[in-house]
């Protein structure tokens, strides 16, 4: 059985876009619904905590923007996060609290939840990433099919997801190997580590390491 469903992948105690998931069962059903999130949101967040910068654009007074990162709206950068220099958010972006977002860093349509880490030279579109996930050096997700069809998640089942541009789904504590393409419709279960240079595409379970294409352990337990 594929434990790809929100709760199975997702503490949404660490997130501020908890209520963007109620009343769906996946979460890449909520990909077309965050930019209008963003902006309903933004708008309830403190002004002692939050400054809004631009035009549907909010960021925390804690956080630590670098005067050249280049931010577009709908965009929340919540509390202590960190956007390096040359980080390029293309916006419909929620950045979670204590997340880094790196040099050369673009991002579009995504939720990182709390502690994400895409530090290094990373491509992240379409995509949610899960509490303290990291994405290795040149790790990126890739969100549109070469042939341009509506993407598919493939484990045990199949599930069409009706969207054309959909990146990666990453649980809780997932760590991507740098160099690493992350296929259309990738759902990486809570817990995985996936080799540098892989290409990973479908389903893989919690708890294991992804070696390679056929190629996937469980994690030994202490």
């Amino acid at each position: 059985m594929d434990n790809i469903k929100i709760n199975d992948l997702y503490d949404l105690n660490e997130t501020i876009a908890a209520k963007l998931f109620e009343g769906h069962t996946y979460p890449w059903e909520v990909l077309p619904e965050i930019s209008d999130f963003i902006k309903e949101l933004g708008e309830t967040l403190p002004a002692d905590r939050y400054e809004k910068q631009d035009e549907d654009i909010w960021v925390a007074k804690s956080a630590k923007v670098a005067a050249t990162a280049s931010l577009n709206g709908p965009l929340i950068i919540d509390e202590d996060a960190e956007v390096r220099h040359c980080a390029f958010i293309r916006g419909n972006a929620i950045i979670g609290k204590g997340a880094v977002v790196g040099n050369s860093t673009e991002l579009k349509n995504v939720v990182l939840f709390n502690k994400v880490q895409v530090p290094h030279y990373n491509y992240v579109g379409d995509s949610i990433l899960g509490y303290k996930s990291h994405m290795g050096a040149g790790s990126i997700t890739s969100n549109v099919k070469s042939d341009k069809k509506l993407v598919v998640v493939k484990g045990e089942e199949k599930y069409e997801t009706g969207l054309k541009k959909f990146g990666a789904m990453l649980g809780d504590n997932v760590e991507v190997g740098c160099g690493s393409i992350l296929n259309p419709g990738s759902v990486i279960g809570r817990n995985v580590n996936i080799y540098p240079l892989s290409s990973v595409r479908g389903v893989i379970p919690s708890g294991t390491i992804y070696k390679k294409a056929g190629e996937v352990v469980e994690k030994i337990k202490n």
